[in-house]
């Protein structure tokens, strides 16, 4: 097989895993704020990341699929030292399309790393965390808790649960802190709230390599987030330029 067949097939391997994880591949239906399937299915919204799905791995859309896969291949190609890490991952869709880039450029000298409670999001801590006041998004508990069993199923489901996979679980105060990794080449934040976001980015984001890639799935989306990273970005004087993804996500390269 020329070099050119195979990028080819890697290529088509991950568009396909990328409509399969979203469920754009054949229709899903969504979950109202009832947590209630009803049915319907808008393809433009699940390709957007614009609704919440009732069976795909991942809520992100193809927008930020795409984005993660370019910042994957970038670290592999040109040898930024670190692995994958991502905090917040619900049913693992994203961590699990990282572990499928890996595999699919025989990148085996990198594992990925999925650090999340596996009980949804904590009850706001407004004293400590003053923009979370009001936050809600933890009674949603029965819909974006998922157990870390399911999560590791989700792996298996698509073959890609191996010795390479790890999972960090508890609140991230806990387990940040003492994460077994020195190098993160891709550091992706999905934990919604500014207490989620802030605690990863103070402890992980020094262990991010220059040259590697934070990615912020609701840097748009939720104004408690964004207010997290823009303190972060202040406090330790970062300029690096903030590019944006689709209507909610961003990212910037170290």
């Amino acid at each position: 097989m020329s070099q050119r067949t195979a990028d080819q097939c890697s290529k088509r391997y991950l568009q396909l895993m990328k409509r399969c994880l979203t469920r754009t591949i054949f229709p899903d239906s969504v979950m109202n704020i009832n947590l209630v399937p009803t049915g319907q299915f808008d393809l433009q919204a699940r390709e957007e990341g614009g609704d919440w799905p009732s069976e795909a791995e991942t809520m992100i859309g193809m927008q930020r699929l795409d984005n993660l896969e370019d910042c994957v291949v970038s670290v592999i190609r040109d040898g930024i030292p670190g692995d994958l890490v991502e905090t917040g991952v619900w049913r693992g869709g994203a961590s699990i399309f990282m572990k499928a880039i890996l595999e699919a450029f025989g990148a085996r000298d990198r594992h990925v790393w999925l650090a999340d409670s596996f009980q949804g999001l904590p009850e706001p801590n407004a004293k400590k965390y003053p923009a979370d006041e009001g936050d809600t998004l933890s009674q949603f508990a029965p819909y974006l808790a998922v157990s870390v069993e399911k999560v590791k199923s989700n792996f298996e489901r698509y073959d890609l649960l191996d010795d390479r996979v790890h999972f960090l679980e508890g609140w991230f105060r806990d387990t940040l802190p003492v994460a077994p990794f020195e190098k993160i080449a891709v550091l992706r934040l999905d934990g919604d709230m500014y207490e989620s976001t802030i605690e990863a980015l103070e402890y992980l984001y020094p262990k991010l390599s220059a040259g590697g890639y934070l990615i912020v799935d609701d840097y748009g989306a939720l104004a408690n987030c964004r207010a997290a990273v823009n303190d972060f970005r202040q406090k330790h004087h970062i300029s690096c330029p903030v590019h944006k993804i689709d209507w909610t996500g961003v990212f910037w390269r170290r």
